[in-house]
């Protein structure tokens, strides 16, 4: 679904910023009824179907972004996803491309140089491990057993005025995401993760609405990145999906194979059980990092 490289790349943006998001309180509701395993079978069919989502190798997203911390109130944007996790998203702005790239293994973003000119700079340590935590395309709950995760129900909550399955997803890094999962849909509503950015580590909420289908798929076309509790949060509308098309390995790398890559700086401690080190994309703020 794209939902995690989204959420990714756009919390990244945020970090970066410093913009403060902070999550909308949720109300414990009754027992559940249904286990885990039922919650996320029942999601996949919801979403189009296990194996429709296993048949989509690339996914293409193009919309624009609105956002009140950036030079223009709104910005497009194409996102680019290739199995199992290279990404590309690129936003412009006032006449000019930011572009983050991430292949799988490294990653790098776009950065203005003092002398007016535009440097491709790699990923700090943080922002590679969070990366590397995405799946794209499909997110976090197809295929969780295959990617090595686990999923737990922690609840069901009353979100919106409507009841949402609280699911856990320990990752095989060791790092957790939390999915709500409207009970009535079971499509995802909602997921939370933990950024570190200048302000120090804090839960980035994501938003999901708007879900369309796109080729048999349901994709939301609406993320919102924040709740309305600090300021106007970020939106990124989808206006077109497409599906498989062909993407070379060249568009998830720097152009000449990338900037020589200095040792990295020591990583601090690993975060504490049930957070995520992070950015990502996957939102909004474009400006380049």
């Amino acid at each position: 679904m794209g939902l995690g490289a989204a959420c990714a790349a756009l919390a990244l943006v945020c970090a970066a910023s410093g913009t403060a998001l902070a999550a909308g309180a949720k109300q414990p509701s009754h027992a559940a009824g249904l286990s885990a395993e039922q919650i996320v079978a029942k999601n996949a069919a919801a979403r189009g179907g296990l194996e429709a989502w296993r048949k989509v190798d690339t996914m293409v997203w193009s919309g624009h972004l609105e956002s009140a911390h950036t030079p223009a109130p709104s910005l497009p944007f194409q996102l680019e996803q290739k199995r199992p996790n290279k990404t590309r998203f690129e936003i412009h702005v006032q006449n000019q491309r930011t572009m983050r790239m991430f292949d799988g293994t490294r990653g790098w973003k776009s950065k203005p140089s003092p002398s007016g000119r535009v440097d491709i700079v790699p990923y700090t340590p943080d922002e590679e491990r969070y990366a590397r935590d995405e799946p794209v395309i499909d997110g976090v709950l197809i295929d969780y057993d295959a990617k090595g995760s686990a999923v737990s129900l922690a609840g069901v909550e009353n979100l919106d005025g409507r009841k949402a399955y609280h699911l856990a997803v320990r990752l095989v890094s060791g790092q957790r995401q939390d999915v709500w999962v409207d009970a009535e849909s079971f499509l995802e509503v909602e997921i939370s993760r933990m950024i570190y950015g200048p302000g120090g580590p804090r839960m980035v909420p994501t938003f999901y609405r708007d879900y369309r289908t796109f080729e048999g798929l349901s994709i939301p076309t609406t993320i919102q990145i924040g709740d309305n509790s600090m300021g106007m949060p970020d939106l990124m509308h989808i206006e077109r999906v497409t599906l498989n098309a062909p993407l070379s390995e060249r568009r998830f790398s720097p152009p000449g194979g990338g900037p020589p890559r200095a040792s990295p700086p020591q990583l601090s401690a690993p975060p504490p059980a049930g957070t995520d080190p992070a950015p990502p994309v996957p939102v909004p703020l474009p400006v380049p990092r």
